[in-house]
């Protein structure tokens, strides 16, 4: 009688275990900082030693701007052009189907770095608006870097990255919305205890030690 109870337990248990799985929130850190900071270099770093998934939201926009068909690639191209900042409900929706396809494919993968958002008062609205209840904000990895350093960073990329909006002119607008949009998010952050700040200024080991120590305290 025992030993047939115990593989009917055993079947219990996996798919009581297997139900938790599906019913996972995605874990999310939010990575901020101006134009430069080293956010996706760092992020690269943290996903060959952690089990986090870089999602960068200026990359699902860019790649949605070049794909054949779609119904926001010129608005998207407009607002990178001019160093505005994209509606708020076309980036989530992006981040949202790249959370549930990464997801889908293996259910371990619930942590998530999201890499430039929320980038202003409307994105942070949206997101609790559309979010809150599907996502848990872990906190926010805050890369501390003068504006002198993140263009000179971004100019030096321009050289070899293709992107349109590493030039001086966006630069300076980018810089500009970042400091007039971005960094009022993370001070609402600051309130609440959720940022990490990580003094962004210096190698990229440098700043990957200081990244290590937070995730490896933080989980």
């Amino acid at each position: 009688m025992i030993s047939h109870f115990f593989p009917v337990l055993s079947q219990r248990v996996s798919h009581v275990l297997y139900r938790v799985a599906l019913m996972m929130k995605p874990q999310v850190v939010f990575v901020l900082g101006g134009p430069g900071a080293g956010k996706g270099t760092q992020c690269s770093k943290i996903v060959e030693n952690y089990r986090y998934t870089h999602l960068s939201a200026g990359d699902l926009l860019r790649a949605e701007r070049g794909r054949e068909g779609s119904e926001y690639g010129q608005l998207i191209d407009s607002y990178i052009k001019e160093g505005r900042i994209v509606p708020v409900e076309i980036t989530i929706n992006l981040l949202r189907k790249a959370m549930e396809a990464t997801m889908q494919k293996n259910e371990k993968n619930f942590l998530f770095l999201i890499d430039g958002f929320p980038r202003n008062e409307d994105n942070l609205q949206g997101w609790t608006t559309v979010m809150d209840e599907k996502a848990n904000v872990k906190f926010v990895l805050f890369f501390d870097c003068s504006n002198e350093v993140c263009i000179n960073r971004c100019l030096e990329r321009g050289k070899s990255s293709g992107r349109t909006d590493d030039n001086r002119e966006s630069l300076e607008k980018r810089i500009r919305t970042y400091l007039e949009s971005t960094r009022p998010i993370i001070d609402q952050y600051e309130k609440q205890g959720k940022v990490r700040t990580v003094d962004a200024s210096r190698s990229v080991d440098e700043v990957f030690a200081d990244v290590k120590a937070i995730l490896d305290k933080e989980g």
